[in-house]
């Protein structure tokens, strides 16, 4: 069967990185999936897009670019511009892979050889899920995330079994209403993003994944997300039908534009 996927890198300040998360597309066992790779990256200041270029070269896959939002999009806004990208190009799945080299897209590729995602609209990653292998992670913030998972599920009346890894897949012809335009730009939007693909009813079925944890989250920045969920959820609660149409973003936008910084095989 004849389909396009393409991977979408978001950046942010991950120049250490990116040349190795660029350099797991180029696994042999399972290069020729990809047709393409596009990293957006959301006005990093440190040397990112240059590394991104530089690994970028060296890659087989046949469509590659880098793009530069235009202006602070947060994670949210950047998947917004990685999704119209994705409809431009006319690509049928959508890969979601962080470019901090957390998680590792061989976890999401025995799925894809067996053909999962033909059935499914999201295929989504999870760090909690039996088979799921967690380093580094604390207990802390284990403890907190299957709470909300719990929470979260309750509410959406499905299991769900992680609210943000950062691993998933998506079929592009879903996003083809934007409604998911209005979804939150920061690091809230994978939340909005479940709850409205479970309001519409979209096919959906979590994966384990092997995940790095490398920095420490501190309690408060743990707390103030803590708090962002609950908001969240209140909002869907009081009003379920009027949560995916209502405006979540802080800054309403007509576009997320980026500036192609590079491009191969365009």
């Amino acid at each position: 069967m004849s389909e396009k996927i393409l991977v979408f890198i978001p950046m942010y300040n991950c120049a250490p990185q990116i040349s190795r998360v660029l350099a797991q597309l180029q696994n042999p066992s399972f290069a020729s999936l990809f047709d393409g790779v596009v990293c957006v990256d959301n006005r990093s200041i440190d040397s990112t897009v240059a590394e991104a270029v530089s690994a970028m070269e060296g890659l087989s896959i046949p469509h590659r670019a880098v793009l530069l939002n235009d202006d602070n999009y947060g994670l949210g806004g950047s998947h917004k511009a990685a999704i119209s990208y994705s409809l431009k190009h006319n690509y049928d799945y959508l890969i979601v892979l962080h470019g901090d080299d957390q998680g590792s897209v061989s976890d999401l590729v025995p799925c894809i050889k067996a053909g999962l995602h033909r059935d499914l609209d999201c295929l989504l990653g999870s760090r909690f899920i039996s088979g799921s292998v967690r380093q580094g992670y604390s207990l802390l913030r284990t403890v907190a995330n299957v709470v909300f998972n719990v929470i979260f599920s309750v509410v959406a009346g499905h299991c769900i079994y992680d609210l943000g890894s950062g691993l998933n897949m998506y079929r592009t012809a879903i996003f083809a209403d934007n409604f998911h335009v209005k979804y939150a730009d920061d690091l809230t939007f994978n939340y909005y993003l479940i709850l409205g693909g479970y309001q519409k009813k979209l096919r959906t079925r979590f994966f384990p994944l092997t995940w790095r944890e490398d920095g420490q989250v501190s309690n408060a920045k743990l707390f103030r997300q803590g708090l962002s969920m609950i908001k969240l959820l209140l909002h869907r609660l009081i009003s379920p039908k009027g949560f995916m149409a209502a405006e979540h973003r802080a800054t309403p936008r007509l576009a997320y534009t980026s500036t192609v910084v590079r491009e191969w095989g365009g």
